[in-house]
């Protein structure tokens, strides 16, 4: 399976892979297995079942609930059947049916003869969507690689990056050291999650390991234990390491906010140099800890330059009218 990319069979086998999570069998239209799903939307085909097509998203995986499927049972009437019938008339991935309901058997066989598979849940309806929708979000999620290193400290997710050698993972060791945790070192794959969030993890095949100029290749959860790990992170804040250079401007003070972009998603981002004497560890936990206040609205530099404001106008004021 392809990323971005999923075959109603590859669904199907996601499910027996996770104990069978949302019992799903299929009872009908099996040569449509290989039919491919193209949207991570689902669809309830409720005005498609009384007829009106100008906004039927039969792209969509359909999802059939208590109300669709009694519709389906009680419809006799030759307009009614006509209706139903044209559903399966458009090219439809795959149709999910609720709570162990069945569909007609005349529905049933035609889904067979245009290759679209039924699959029955025993799940309720509410939570056969929220479930499909979450893996199929996982599915079509922006992906990329990037190099760097992933902590969590404090709570925050920091992305470390900059040019190779400059002492990110060593940087991260010291971390640590300090009681946070490693998420990945030299290779993070990240994808969006609910459109606003980056979650990044290591490589399957990297791990927790990480590469210490002068040692090699050490195993972190086995040095350190399993509290020093973590598998995944959201991405709260990116700090980029560059060295010194005395003709670069960095912010001392900090009232404009800084942000970059990952995968369409802006981050926070703070550009730190270093240099001999820095303790840039130390450094990191003092921004994790100052970017948890400005998550719940306290900007210390804003409101000490407010602060710094009223003293001065105040001044200002007994200059003029009481002649300080």
């Amino acid at each position: 399976m392809n990323m971005n990319e999923i075959r109603v069979f590859d669904l199907l086998q996601m499910d027996l892979e996770n104990k069978n999570s949302l019992g799903l069998r299929c009872i009908a239209g099996k040569n449509g297995l290989d039919n491919i799903i193209k949207s991570k939307s689902i669809n309830r085909p409720g005005l498609a079942l009384g007829g009106y097509f100008d906004c039927f998203a039969n792209t969509r995986v359909q999802v059939f609930g208590v109300g669709e499927a009694t519709f389906l049972q009680n419809s006799k009437y030759q307009d009614e059947l006509d209706k139903i019938k044209k559903i399966l008339d458009y090219d439809i991935p795959c149709i999910f049916f609720s709570n162990n309901n069945m569909p007609p058997q005349y529905f049933a066989e035609l889904a067979d003869e245009k290759k679209i598979p039924i699959l029955i849940s025993d799940k309720s309806s509410d939570y056969l969507v929220s479930r499909l929708f979450q893996i199929l979000s996982d599915v079509f999620a922006k992906r990329m690689r990037i190099h760097g290193t992933l902590v969590e400290v404090f709570g925050i997710g920091i992305l470390l990056k900059g040019q190779s050698g400059i002492g990110k993972s060593e940087i991260a060791l010291e971390l640590i050291e300090r009681g946070h945790r490693l998420v990945a070192d030299d290779s993070i794959d990240l994808k969006v999650i609910q459109e606003t969030l980056v979650l990044g993890e290591g490589s399957s095949v990297i791990g927790h390991h990480m590469e210490i100029q002068g040692i090699g290749i050490i195993d972190v959860k086995s040095l350190f234990g399993v509290g020093a790990i973590r598998d995944k992170k959201n991405i709260q804040l990116v700090i980029e390491l560059e060295r010194y250079n005395p003709k670069s401007e960095y912010d001392s003070i900090g009232l404009e906010e800084k942000f970059t972009e990952l995968l369409d998603v802006k981050i926070p981002y703070l550009l730190i140099p270093v240099m001999p004497g820095r303790n840039i560890p130390v450094i990191i936990e003092t921004a994790a800890m100052n970017q948890r206040l400005k998550m719940i609205g306290i900007n210390s530099a804003k409101k000490f330059n407010e602060n710094l404001t009223k003293h001065l106008e105040t001044e200002e004021i007994k200059r003029t009218f009481f002649k300080i």
